[in-house]
């Protein structure tokens, strides 16, 4: 019968340990997004290019991305190029591979966000003497990333939660911790139950914060 005896003393004993490791889920998330949303930038960019190799190109890095798991990243990230003689350490994998499809995803949000912007403006900012990359600073993509903030907040939440996968090949973030510590203490509901309320805490945060973002910047 039921007979399970809740202890939170432990998981408050170890607080320091699970808020360390959810810096460090938060650290892999920020810089995930930030150099995924970069690359994405330019992805987006050479899959409207008449240049065929950077299509390809940007076709299958996306491809990849998006149709292969992302625990399977990690795995050629860290043992794969292991293999080859190329390593890295589990955080620099998981960072890379967690990168690498946040590149592939946001390179997609951002396609459909220029495909709403008028070929017109194009236009328009070429004749003003704009070259592209000024065109692409200055007036498409301030456009695209108003229309496609929202997804890209949901891809931010994706990539946090994505980092529990590091777990696997040794990485001590948020879920990689918490395993190692109920293994130590036998008190696997409450680490566990610590872990999901740290996780919801934070996602929902970031979601307020787009929303807030979002109504301050984009309401006009």
């Amino acid at each position: 019968m039921f007979d399970y005896r809740f202890q939170w003393r432990v998981v408050w004993k170890h607080w320091p340990e699970l808020l360390e490791a959810a810096l460090l889920t938060l650290q892999i998330t920020v810089l995930s997004v930030v150099f995924g949303l970069m690359i994405g930038m330019v992805l987006s960019v050479w899959r409207k290019s008449d240049n065929k190799i950077l299509y390809w190109f940007t076709a299958t890095w996306v491809a990849l991305a998006r149709n292969t798991p992302a625990l399977l990243q990690i795995y050629l990230a860290f043992f794969g190029l292991g293999a080859l003689g190329i390593h890295f350490s589990p955080y620099t994998a998981v960072l890379a591979a967690i990168t690498f499809n946040n590149a592939g995803y946001l390179a997609e949000i951002l396609r459909g966000g220029m495909d709403s912007i008028s070929p017109s403006q194009r236009g328009a900012a070429l004749g003003l003497g704009m070259k592209p990359l000024q065109m692409y600073v200055y007036v498409i993509f301030p456009q695209v990333l108003k229309a496609v903030f929202l997804p890209i907040t949901n891809q931010i939440v994706w990539a946090m939660l994505g980092t529990s996968l590091g777990m696997i090949i040794g990485l001590q973030e948020l879920t990689g911790m918490t395993t190692f510590l109920q293994s130590q203490t036998f008190r696997p509901f409450e680490f566990y139950l610590a872990a999901a309320v740290i996780y919801l805490i934070v996602c929902e945060t970031i979601l307020i914060f787009a929303r807030l973002v979002a109504w301050r910047a984009f309401r006009w």
